[in-house]
Parts: structure tokens; C-alpha cells; sequence
């Protein structure tokens, strides 16, 4: 099985897929999908959901990709599970007005973008991880101070180590 998220048009789901040949058990959030999906030229498809037919237009966008499928048209963006649990935990909330952010899994830390006292803005660089042979970026989720900086580059954090603290 093979886990994403699809952020279509701003709202992130978990997908998982399975199957092969064109035929398809797909899973967005709690509902259950059965899929033949048939490439008919570039860009086009032909979906059988559920025993409903629909064409599905696809092209690349500036983020993501345009799928037009029955004169609606929708922005996806699709991504692997993992690396949108370490993008989304990554850029951790501002509870309270202040952001720890922690490690999501192990990895080595590449680069510090920041030190305490200096100022950032939400989507800033903050730290990057090196995990799963993938660097990581990960970004201010709004603006505040960093108040303490806890790695270095080349330092080796594990799942849930804190990373740094913006308030």
C-alpha cells in the first residue's frame, strides 16, 4: 500500500493506494474508492469510480497540478506521507504564541538558518534535516523571536528532539 497526502486546494488528506494494472483500492480520509483509470492521451484519463464514469484532464501548475474532471476544476498537490509529516510537524504551531519546533523521525542536522534574538517571518528557514536520503526544510509557521537554538550542523537528532524555540 502506498501512503500520500493530497492537499486539493488548500485541505490536506491522507490517501493510500492500492493495486496495480489500472485498478485501484484508493482510500481519502474515511472513504473508500474503487478506481480503473485508463490513460487515453496525455494528460487525459479515463476514471470508472465506484461505476461512475468521468474524464480527468491533468497538467502541471506553478504548485502542484490542475485536474479538471467534470468541469470542476481542482489544484493538487501530492506528496509522500512521510515527508508531509516532517513538513507539517516540522513548522509546529503557535499554540500560546510560540513554536517548538521538534524532529519528526532520526536524521542528521545539515544546516541552521538561525540563532537566538534573531528576528523571522512565517515560512522563513529555520533548521535542515537530512532524513530518509532527503533534505528537509523546515520553516517559521509565523512570525516571533528564536529564543533558543538546541542543534548544529552534522549533529544526529532523534524522533521528537527539540530542535529550536520561536516565541
Amino acid at each position: 500500500m502506498t501512503r500520500w497526502v493530497a492537499t486539493v486546494d488548500g485541505q490536506a488528506r491522507p490517501v493510500h493506494v492500492e493495486g496495480r494494472d489500472g485498478r485501484y483500492r484508493v482510500v481519502v480520509g474515511d472513504q473508500v474508492l474503487e478506481v480503473d483509470a485508463r490513460r487515453t492521451a496525455d494528460g487525459q484519463y479515463s476514471l470508472l469510480v465506484d461505476g461512475v464514469s468521468h474524464v480527468a484532464d491533468i497538467a502541471p501548475a506553478d504548485r502542484g497540478t490542475r485536474v479538471d474532471v467534470d468541469g470542476a476544476t481542482y489544484l493538487v498537490e501530492v506528496e509522500e506521507h512521510i515527508r508531509h509529516l516532517i513538513r507539517t510537524r516540522g513548522a509546529a504551531g503557535t499554540r500560546g504564541g510560540s513554536q517548538t519546533i521538534t524532529a519528526p523521525l532520526p536524521g542528521k542536522i545539515t544546516h541552521v538558518a538561525v540563532a537566538p534574538g534573531d528576528r523571522v517571518e512565517r515560512g522563513d528557514t529555520l533548521v535542515v534535516i537530512e532524513a530518509m536520503k532527503m533534505e528537509n526544510e523546515f520553516k517559521a509557521a509565523a512570525a516571533g523571536t528564536v529564543h533558543e537554538v538546541r542543534v548544529r550542523p552534522g549533529q544526529s537528532v532523534d524522533a521528537g528532539d527539540v530542535l529550536l524555540v520561536i516565541g
